[in-house]
């Protein structure tokens, strides 16, 4: 059931602005149920809407992460999608993930404490090295070089997975004194939606550099093994870090640099090296 829009996108990103004194209003579209907002956002990209658009639901029959694996939104969770639109080629419109995870990051750090906050490539947010958040981005042609991108993002603010594959937690495992609840869903979606606006407003005006930067100040894993699970092959090494454009750069045995653009990446603490993601 579509409960409708909550703000005009018109002031949002006036109001995102350091020292606007305006309050950010993102525009919401809310629904009490659905398959997906990511299948949402594609639905109304396609029907000509451009966004930017924050779609949620409480509940979602179809929810889904990376290689379609399902993605479970338990009650008192967030599950959003933000449709944009984009005159980036699509290799560097798909920089918009780590974008994503940094607001998210900005948002878990503010409720949580004093377990750290960290991102694991490719979209992953950790507490405490447990996955509390995933990000899964969907792309479209819109003609004349522009794309749509449905940035969906599933947070687990109350409860963490039922029947998780890999370690997963929630921020009311790890809240701040004196907080004792999570923050409700559409608390959660004001603040991260306003951390989002920052830096994509960074990201579009300075380029990746500074996103990949802040990232890797935040990264979990980098300089340690790890395991990259691609699509035709395993590989083992070391996580190095960024490459300019969000690539991983994997340090095999050999000496030798792999660009991993693609895959899964599982480090010795994730309790799930080498096995099924």
């Amino acid at each position: 059931m579509e409960t409708g829009a909550l703000r005009n996108a018109t002031t949002a990103r006036a109001s995102s602005k350091a020292g606007s004194g305006q309050t950010f209003a993102p525009k919401v579209l809310a629904f009490d149920e659905i398959d997906s907002t990511n299948a949402e956002a594609r639905r109304r990209a396609e029907a000509g809407d451009t966004g930017p658009l924050w779609i949620t639901a409480r509940r979602q029959t179809g929810g889904r992460g990376r290689r379609g694996r399902p993605w479970e939104t338990g009650v008192g969770n967030l599950a959003a999608t933000l449709l944009i639109t984009t005159d980036k080629p699509p290799l560097e419109a798909a920089q918009v993930a780590f974008v994503a995870a940094l607001a998210v990051a900005d948002l878990a750090a503010a409720y949580t404490a004093p377990d750290p906050v960290t991102v694991k490539w490719p979209n992953d947010v950790l507490i405490a090295g447990r996955k509390a958040a995933g990000i899964l981005v969907d792309s479209g042609a819109l003609g004349e070089g522009r794309l749509w991108l449905g940035v969906g993002i599933g947070v687990n603010l109350a409860t963490p997975p039922d029947a998780a594959e890999r370690p997963a937690t929630s921020f009311a495992e790890h809240l701040r004194i004196p907080q004792t609840e999570p923050p409700s869903p559409q608390a959660a979606l004001t603040e991260m939606a306003s951390a989002f606006d920052r830096w994509l407003d960074l990201w579009d005006s300075a380029g990746f550099g500074p996103i990949a930067q802040a990232w890797t100040a935040r990264a979990h894993g980098l300089g340690r093994p790890c395991t990259a699970r691609l699509e035709r092959e395993t590989l083992d090494g070391v996580a190095l870090g960024l490459d300019a454009d969000g690539a991983l750069r994997l340090q095999l045995s050999d000496g030798a640099i792999r660009r991993i653009t693609a895959g899964d990446v599982f480090f010795a603490d994730d309790g799930v090296l080498g096995g099924a993601a």
